[in-house]
């Protein structure tokens, strides 16, 4: 299979382009700052979308950092583009993969036991007693990430 990992020169991105160059897959990485792997690392290029199997999204800031509104609005623009940028690759291939995953944050979900959560039958975050404030900012980064490539109805908010 050919695999596409725009963003995916971090910690994620790594194990998983390890895991599948080891399966024989070719990965190609897209990286802002290309360094040598035993799998492809390129700079970013639609043409690399075309005739892919499969495309994981892990592009955007990362969340390692203060949330100050310079980081936040720095994660949220990140990730709400590189999604569209993705999205604007895929509809332009002639061979556009058949799977694109997006990694979002858990985060986003209500804490339940009672049925899993995803994104077409999930339940937002948010109103659980004792949420972190800061949850109420990933919630919103992951609701507007995903309105860019999400075909399901939205996940109603926990009450």
């Amino acid at each position: 299979m050919r695999i596409v990992i725009p963003g995916g020169s971090g910690h994620l991105g790594t194990l998983l382009a390890r895991d599948f160059q080891r399966r024989g897959d070719e990965v190609i990485v897209l990286s802002r700052n290309p360094q040598l792997q035993p799998w492809k690392v390129e700079p970013w290029s639609r043409a690399v979308f075309d005739g892919a199997d499969v495309v994981i999204n892990l592009a955007g800031r990362s969340v390692a950092c203060r949330y100050d509104e310079a980081h936040k609005r720095e994660i949220l623009e990140s990730r709400v583009q590189t999604t569209r940028e993705v999205g604007e690759a895929i509809a332009a291939a002639k061979r556009p993969p058949r799977v694109w995953l997006q990694a979002s944050t858990a985060t986003i979900y209500a804490h339940r036991y009672d049925a899993p959560n995803d994104e077409c039958r999930g339940i937002l975050g948010g109103n659980e007693p004792d949420v972190p404030p800061a949850w109420h900012f990933s919630i919103d980064v992951a609701t507007a990430w995903s309105a860019h490539w999400t075909r399901c109805r939205r996940p109603a908010r926990a009450r």
